[in-house]
């Protein structure tokens, strides 16, 4: 080829290509500009929102790179590559992704559900999945428990966001509630009065609302009283454990009886 014609063609592509390469790169440039400043609105957004720490780094990543992708694409374009077939073998990747990590994307829309809406915080005491514990920490696609006797549970995010859960500590008091059993023949109104100033005697114990005591069912063995008491929710166990062992040793310095199952067998004897 002549160099005539070289010039030629290069001064063609020049023509051609050029204000598209120039183009593209201003839009990159101030694309990229616009990506940045977006990112920190949304930031600056959730800050002002309240939005949970660990949940700002994702939403900042995703908005950025949801906008980064869309640049690409518009960059590309403006240099005249076809992006039809590029962006539905991206579609059919991402549906066969999705496939493959269904269960993990559902844990992931879970953990987003349990930060952005916070049924529960690290600190509280919470009954879900079979399991009770004090929330440890909250993750993406797990939220981690701590048990009583100290064990870790992990629970996916999956199924903790869509299906029931007890918060035991989002209410500042609690009611403690209490079946208690007296034997057939010992005095009802006696024992009333002994449970009353159990509970009288103990501080921890609201006075508003007051103590309900009454009698709730004539068992096979038992007159069972029941007894619903109103604490503040850091004083539930203590109050609820204390109660029976105090109950166990006023009734028997008192002289009523704690019965237990028992029944009565009948022999009949046919006379020879």
């Amino acid at each position: 080829m002549e160099p005539e014609e070289m010039m030629s063609q290069a001064t063609e592509l020049a023509l051609t290509y050029g204000p598209k390469l120039i183009g593209a790169i201003v839009v990159w440039v101030i694309g990229g500009w616009i990506v940045k400043a977006i990112v920190n609105i949304v930031g600056k957004g959730m800050d002002k929102a309240g939005t949970d720490a660990s949940l700002k780094p994702f939403i900042k990543g995703l908005v950025g790179g949801l906008l980064k992708v869309m640049l690409v694409i518009t960059v590309l374009g403006m240099l005249g590559i076809q992006m039809t077939s590029f962006i539905a073998i991206l579609g059919a990747a991402g549906l066969a992704v999705g496939m493959a990590l269904s269960g993990t994307l559902q844990n992931f829309a879970g953990g987003v559900m349990i930060l952005i809406f916070k049924p529960f915080k690290p600190g509280d005491v919470i009954d879900a999945q079979g399991y009770v514990g004090s929330v440890a920490e909250i993750q993406i696609f797990n939220t981690i428990l701590k048990t009583p006797d100290n064990k870790t549970i992990i629970i996916p995010n999956g199924g903790l966001s869509t299906s029931s859960m007890t918060n035991y500590s989002t209410e500042e008091r609690r009611r403690v509630d209490w079946t208690i059993g007296i034997g057939y023949g010992d005095d009802v109104d006696k024992a009333k009065q002994v449970i009353k100033s159990l509970c009288d005697a103990d501080s921890r114990i609201l006075k508003d609302p007051e103590v309900f005591i009454a009698v709730s069912e004539l068992g096979d063995s038992s007159v069972n009283f029941a007894v619903r008491a109103w604490v503040n929710a850091a004083d539930y166990w203590g109050v609820f454990f204390e109660m029976n062992e105090n109950v166990y040793k006023t009734f028997d310095k008192e002289g009523l009886n704690i019965p237990y199952p028992q029944m009565d067998v009948h022999v009949h004897k046919d006379a020879a």
